[in-house]
């Protein structure tokens, strides 16, 4: 289990220079809302033994060169819950945040709603969820870091609902906290690392390097709005909500990238056989070298949300040309599981909301086609992958690296901004399948390859995709 760190030694282990907010009023009767016998003197103890008068600290700090709002939760104070205060002092926390552009870094540790509230508690969630998706609307940046333990409605809409999951090390985390599972659960699947592994965490990020970790993801969310850094005039006043569209929201001009250039052989195929050779390769350049040669940083995503992730797709944001931050998908020469698609929607979803261009590289001899593909929805993530894509609020770049094989491969491309490298070809359907279902002997394959027209010199003529790039070197 991970050490337990209060509210303020998680602010600490974040950022610097920390200014706590203005603390919003309200008056209680004695023992609370639901006049609980001795709640009045639990509070009491609670600020006695952690020196906080409720269960979250707020304020802004500076994190690496960004300075955004802090929410750290102090589970000394009756476990980290949830009351009216609490939702209080979260929604002056949001307010603050869309009135100075800043994003939005919840520290939680916390075991769910506050039972001497009652359901008054409860409804904060109600509060919380709405906070955050009006910095959605205004395209904030929202993240969130998972202590020991994160459980309960913390954990299902401060923790689950940020743009990015990280988490510290062995803390325990999970909707139902220890005390209410089910006798026979697995303590491991209530883990930081499982929640990883089931798609829900993008990143488990030791304590020693939360603050570097948390300072380049800022630095990269935050690169097209510099209004959100630095000292901002009246910063110590609550503000009165308003309501603030993001640049792509409000119809901003977004450019998109530039393909990258050619890392692998530069000559052409001269036949559609020869395409496919090229492609299937295992000394051509893969995914992860188009990526490190076209970022100088860059700082992952992982997992669908909905139950899975796929080592076969990397998402995340870098630092790309002339210093843009660029959200990119990238397929990695395997089958493309359900997963894989929907992380890659959810990631051209997140770059929409917050403006900025997407770069996605195609390199997939299809979807995946297994028994346990179909159980996990290939075909709907799939369609959800098409619908982000054709409907996505900033431009979408795409290269095909490597086999694009049918619509597992079309589903990550931009429709009228698609490029290939020489290495590289697309297809409806790999010639030996092709070959196969038109009943052909396998002493055809390489003819029907031709016949497909694959290469990426037909592509460029057919219209299929905008060009070729030329090699790195050239």
């Amino acid at each position: 289990m991970t050490e337990r760190f209060s509210a303020r030694e998680a602010i600490a282990l974040a950022g610097d220079d920390f200014r706590e907010l203005p603390v919003p009023m309200r008056e209680f009767k004695p023992d609370g809302p639901l006049s609980w016998q001795g709640y009045d003197d639990s509070r009491r103890r609670a600020l006695t033994r952690t020196g906080e008068d409720e269960s979250v600290v707020c304020g802004t700090a500076v994190i690496g060169s960004t300075r955004a709002v802090l929410i750290a939760f102090e589970f000394g104070f009756l476990g980290g819950s949830l009351g009216e205060r609490t939702g209080d002092r979260v929604e002056a926390a949001y307010t603050h945040a869309r009135a100075h552009r800043l994003p939005v870094v919840s520290l939680v540790a916390t075991g769910g709603s506050r039972m001497q509230e009652g359901m008054l508690a409860l409804t904060q969630l109600q509060r919380v969820a709405r906070q955050s998706a009006l910095a959605r609307e205004a395209g904030l940046p929202q993240i969130a870091v998972l202590r020991d333990p994160t459980t309960g409605g913390g954990w299902a809409t401060l923790g689950a609902g940020a743009d990015v999951t990280l988490a510290l090390p062995g803390a325990q985390v999970g909707f139902a906290g220890s005390r209410v599972r089910p006798s026979d659960a697995d303590p491991a699947a209530y883990t930081a690392e499982a929640q990883m592994a089931a798609g829900a965490v993008d990143a488990v990020v030791r304590e020693e390097e939360l603050r570097e970790t948390l300072a380049l993801w800022l630095t990269l969310l935050t690169a097209p709005a510099a209004e959100a850094e630095g000292e901002v005039e009246g910063e110590g006043e609550v503000e009165v909500e308003v309501e603030v569209e993001s640049e792509a929201a409000s119809g901003g001009e977004v450019e998109p990238v530039p393909p990258p250039a050619a890392l692998g052989a530069p000559g052409l195929p001269a036949t559609g056989w020869d395409a496919v050779r090229h492609a299937r390769s295992p000394e051509r350049p893969r995914a992860t070298a188009y990526l490190d040669a076209y970022f100088s940083r860059r700082a992952a995503i992982s997992g669908d949300r909905c139950g899975g992730s796929d080592d076969g797709m990397l998402c995340g944001f870098g630092s790309g040309p002339a210093g843009r931050t660029v959200a990119y998908a990238a397929q990695c020469g395997t089958a493309t599981r359900p997963a894989g698609y929907r992380t890659a929607a959810r990631l051209i979803r997140l770059a929409g909301r917050l403006g900025f261009p997407v770069l996605t590289l195609v390199d997939t001899p299809g979807a995946a086609n297994d028994a346990q593909a179909e159980r996990q929805g290939a075909g709907s993530a799939i369609a959800d992958l098409f619908a982000a894509v054709a409907t996505a609020r900033t431009p979408v770049t795409t290269l095909v690296i490597g086999e694009g094989g049918s619509g597992g491969a079309l589903a990550l491309a931009a429709p009228g901004n698609t490029w290939a490298t020489p290495d590289s070809y697309f297809s409806v359907i790999a010639p030996e399948l092709a070959a196969a279902i038109l009943k052909r002997p396998a002493s055809e394959v390489r003819d029907t390859a031709d016949q497909l027209r694959i290469r990426p010199q037909d592509l460029v003529e057919l219209g299929v995709i905008r060009g070729i790039v030329e090699h790195a070197g050239r």
